[in-house]
């Protein structure tokens, strides 16, 4: 195959994928069933090329299939895909981010598809934790929550926040319970995913980071005392 640009969802590695590091297999079956015609079931496997990972994707499909000169062939998009590893798209953030806030997030991507509405409620949940953790900001409702960031966080932070915040449903919900089951679809749940990720990696990854690099700073200039 020609390369495919890709990224890891482990380590976030971005590679070129050839034949030395994917595998495909396809089980074409004709038995009895409720489509009434052959079906085809491909699989995947992605082995990240970074040493230091080298962790595997595994990805499968169902496909219908048409008649080929070799044969059948798969057909069409898939009828139907899955995410065997890892799950789910969720970032795996590191243990210096909050479990419950890691869990919570975690939880949400996986069922974003399946349940979006018990990921966005998830998600929001999630929101309150990292504004509570981080932010030292407890108030009765997520949404006063909410508005009490506006002067504390840059503007194009609060920009996203906020239209975020007054998507449909998503937006309606924000002054009642966390836990409240509210009707998303999937896209609507994937901009909470996303305004988690990006919370997480402005406000946890990036504190770490700038804590790192000071660290450093501080024990070079000791070294020279």
């Amino acid at each position: 195959m020609a390369g495919m640009n890709w990224q890891c969802p482990y380590c976030r590695h971005n590679a070129t994928i050839s034949n030395e590091n994917r595998s495909s297999n396809v089980h074409i079956f004709g038995h009895e069933n409720v489509t009434g015609d052959y079906l085809g079931f491909a699989v995947v496997v992605i082995v990240c090329p970074n040493d230091d990972c080298k962790q595997i994707t595994l990805d499968a499909s169902l496909y219908k299939t048409e008649r080929s000169p070799n044969g059948r062939k798969l057909s069409g998009p898939p009828v139907e895909s899955w995410k065997l590893k890892p799950s789910s798209h969720a970032i795996p953030f590191p243990e210096y981010v909050p479990l419950a806030i890691r869990q919570d997030y975690e939880e949400a991507c996986k069922i974003r598809d399946l349940s979006p509405k018990a990921s966005a409620t998830l998600s929001r949940r999630c929101l309150q934790g990292v504004i509570r953790d981080f932010k030292g900001i407890v108030k009765g409702r997520l949404i006063d929550e909410i508005n009490a960031l506006q002067d504390d966080v840059d503007a194009d932070t609060w920009a996203a926040i906020d239209a975020v915040r007054k998507i449909g449903n998503i937006g309606a919900h924000m002054e009642k319970d966390i836990n409240e089951i509210i009707d998303v679809d999937p896209e609507e749940a994937q901009l909470l995913i996303e305004l988690i990720e990006t919370l997480i990696k402005d406000w946890y990854i990036a504190r770490f980071k700038r804590q790192e690099h000071l660290a450093k700073i501080i024990a070079a200039a000791d070294s020279k005392k």
